[in-house]
């Protein structure tokens, strides 16, 4: 009778183990199940992590440290370098290279933006699950922002960083209204390469912003553009009356050596006819923000701004 109890004891004590793996395993598929959510990018539904840890961000880096977000890798491209003014520490990834440096990183999500076309996004999907921002954010810094904080399952942070970013555009605009008026501006890229200007239209995404969001006033060859950029021929240089005129090299700095010859364009006589360079307004910007239209570099310009027109 002793040992038909102890049985019985056994075999319930068998049965409630199984039970409890049963659950267990089902309480791991579920968590497995609940761990990824589905979300609409630029080429359909992609499923994702619901708390990545391990985040890539090609080309939108600047977004994921607005969030509170340390990327695993920083994009390069050998000819145009790196975005410098994020300051990050991490492995650089040569965007014209092969995807081993991504790979290396183990991302358990990547984050592109529109230079990524279907066939590179399928490269980057087979390193991990990868989400396109929707070709109608891309000329909206504040709709990516809020975009790329909900893929990372952190709206909150979202909101934080763009109520911080509507406030410091809204000082600056009341003020650079108040300092700048109705005069007009302009913002021109050394070309390094082939030692030619490039005049940045009202809807360049690099520099849109400071027209669209800040308020100056636009030079007319500026508001007239429906190109991002065209090259400012020799002959239209003298008809730059802009009041302002910012310039920015297109690689390097401004004390680069290999930038020395191409910046023999500022001695030239027509360039020394336009108004803004006789009138000593003439600002030299850095290529790494003032390239970029990002939210933290976007701050970075209004610092700029306020530092030369407001002082």
């Amino acid at each position: 009778m002793a040992l038909l109890v102890l049985m019985m004891v056994l075999a319930g004590c068998g049965n409630q183990q199984d039970t409890a793996d049963k659950q267990a395993a089902q309480n791991k598929m579920d968590q497995t199940e609940a761990d990824t959510k589905v979300m609409k990018d630029e080429f359909g539904d992609v499923e994702i992590p619901v708390n990545p840890k391990r985040v890539a961000g090609i080309y939108v880096e600047d977004y994921l440290l607005a969030l509170g977000v340390t990327p695993v890798v920083q994009w390069y491209h050998p000819s145009w370098g790196k975005q410098d003014y994020l300051d990050l520490d991490v492995p650089t990834f040569d965007i014209t290279g092969s995807m081993e440096g991504l790979l290396e990183a183990s991302p358990d999500l990547i984050i592109v933006d529109g230079a990524v076309d279907a066939a590179k996004y399928e490269l980057y999907s087979k390193i991990a699950p990868t989400y396109r921002l929707p070709e109608s954010i891309l000329q909206k810094p504040t709709e990516i922002l809020k975009t790329i904080g909900d893929v990372l399952g952190i709206p909150e942070e979202a909101e934080r960083a763009l109520n911080e970013y509507n406030e410091k555009i809204a000082d600056a605009k009341a003020k650079l209204k108040q300092a700048v008026g109705e005069e007009t501006v302009a913002v021109l890229r050394l070309n390094i390469g082939d030692k030619t200007l490039a005049l940045f239209g009202i809807e360049n995404r690099f520099t849109g912003n400071i027209y669209k969001e800040m308020g100056l006033i636009p030079h007319p060859f500026v508001r007239n553009m429906t190109d991002y950029q065209a090259i400012l021929s020799q002959e239209k240089i003298p008809e730059l009356d802009a009041d302002h005129i910012i310039v920015f090299p297109s690689n390097g700095g401004w004390d680069s050596e290999e930038n020395q010859e191409a910046m023999q364009v500022f001695d030239s006589p027509l360039w020394k006819s336009v108004p803004a360079v006789k009138n000593g307004h003439v600002y030299k910007g850095n290529r790494t923000h003032w390239q970029s239209g990002a939210i933290t570099a976007n701050m970075m310009k209004v610092d700029d701004l306020l530092k030369w027109f407001v002082q």
